[in-house]
């Protein structure tokens, strides 16, 4: 394999990457986009059984006599733990071995206790299914990057990782407004176990449509462990500020949707279907709007050539910790949905700036290490600790017989946008100084 060196806007050490390979190995024609709709299949049915839960909170909590801790305990520490760590070793394996097998393998897994959390009877083995949802949807996002990095043509890879992240906020949508009307007709256990047995039917599609993916081919030239490697990236302060960023993001993100749902039922009385269809349909909306709008305008902050990439999320996160509070305390049902937009609109918005944004710090090569970097720190301690702090607030105003308590324990959701905001503009100006110094 020839190699390249190629060096980072921080000026790290020049690290060798591989060359483009013969297209021998790539799928053609109707496979491409047969591909395509697999692996979005795959992203949107792995988030809907995500944040079906969440949609499904309130019931959950009545038929399993739960506390407002334990719902976050449900919704946050599972995923965040389970989620974040075990997908460094499964995208390993996914790149050392077969990408197909391992997201075959993983779809199984989180399927299979998705439909075995609608037989819990208990919160500990509802969270122990949960445990296991985290497990498997861990491997799913890496083994799918791998996929199309050996099967789709490089100059196609944009469209295909855009359509592939596409899924999480159709998924969103499916989960809370199928979720929640169903839930409502059938209840929520009828839900797990259905979303359950459609990941079975997702992980034959794989099968059918993905064939075998050759081994890679990668570099020796550089003998660097994971951590080695990542801390050489925080080293550089562009990326750190970018790291404080995702940390921030996760505590804005993880207590809004594990409680938006609830807080519209328990404040404005909402039932589950209206808060799913409300809440859903917008977020699925955003989500699309957010990540084709960021992602345009992103390539044209890049082509300007300042360096100045980050502004725009980080102002529209100033803007929707404004709208959010508004929100948490609008006296009518309606006019505090329509505040959550901004929030709802923000995170989508955000993908491409945070994910473009290390790729052009880590430099050429280096893309997928700088994507799990900010994964970590965006899926491990905001999406464990924070609904688990939402729910300590709440239950203690509940204990105080403080009104609306579920609203005060929300806060943290706005004042970790403003948070995020500021990292972002502090990394938008390392970012924009190092473009100046070239």
């Amino acid at each position: 394999m020839t190699e390249s060196a190629v060096r980072s806007i921080d000026g790290l050490k020049d690290i060798p990457c591989p060359s483009a390979e013969s297209g021998s190995e790539y799928v053609s024609g109707w496979q491409v986009y047969a591909t395509f709709l697999t692996l979005f299949l795959v992203s949107a049915i792995s988030q809907a059984d995500r944040i079906l839960p969440f949609i499904m909170a309130e019931a959950i909590k009545t038929e399993l006599s739960l506390s407002d801790t334990q719902v976050g305990l449900l919704t946050g520490i599972p995923f965040a733990i389970c989620y974040t760590l075990l997908s460094l070793p499964l995208g390993r394996a996914a790149d050392r071995g077969s990408p197909r097998f391992v997201l075959v393998a993983c779809i199984l897994a989180w399927s299979a206790m998705t439909a075995l959390g609608g037989v819990a009877a208990s919160f500990l083995i509802l969270a122990l299914t949960r445990f296991g949802v985290a497990s498997g949807e861990a491997g799913a996002f890496p083994a799918g990057h791998a996929i199309i990095a050996r099967t789709i043509r490089p100059e196609r890879r944009g469209l295909a990782i855009g359509l592939f992240a596409m899924g999480l906020p159709l998924g969103a949508m499916v989960g809370f407004a199928a979720g929640g009307a169903i839930a409502d007709q059938l209840g929520w256990r009828a839900v797990l176990i259905g979303a359950g047995a459609i990941g079975g039917v997702i992980a034959l599609l794989v099968l059918l449509v993905i064939g075998p993916t050759p081994p890679l081919r990668q570099s020796t030239a550089t003998g660097d462990s994971f951590l080695r490697s990542s801390a050489r990236r925080l080293a550089a302060p562009a990326f750190r500020w970018l790291f404080v960023g995702a940390i921030a993001v996760g505590f804005a993100s993880a207590p809004f949707y594990a409680f938006a749902g609830p807080f519209l039922i328990r404040i404005h009385g909402f039932t589950a279907g209206q808060a799913g269809l409300a809440f859903g349909l917008l977020q699925g909306l955003m989500g699309i709007v957010g990540a084709v709008t960021g992602g345009r305008m992103f390539d044209r902050a890049v082509q300007s050539g300042t360096g100045r990439v980050l502004g725009p999320p980080a102002y529209l996160f100033l803007i929707a910790s404004v709208t959010t509070t508004a929100a948490l305390f609008a006296p009518i049902g309606w006019l505090s949905v329509a505040l959550l937009v901004p929030g709802m609109l923000s995170f989508a918005f955000m993908l491409p700036f945070a994910f473009g944004a290390a790729h052009l710090v880590a430099g050429k090569g280096r893309e997928a290490q700088a994507t799990s970097i900010v994964m970590v720190g965006s899926g491990l301690m905001g999406p464990a600790l924070g609904p688990l702090i939402v729910g300590l607030v709440s239950d203690a105003a509940s204990a105080a017989q403080i009104p609306d308590g579920l609203a005060f324990g929300l806060l943290i959701v706005p004042l970790a946008s403003v948070a995020t905001a500021l990292a972002m503009l502090v990394a938008n100006r390392r970012i924009a100084a190092t473009f100046a110094r070239r």
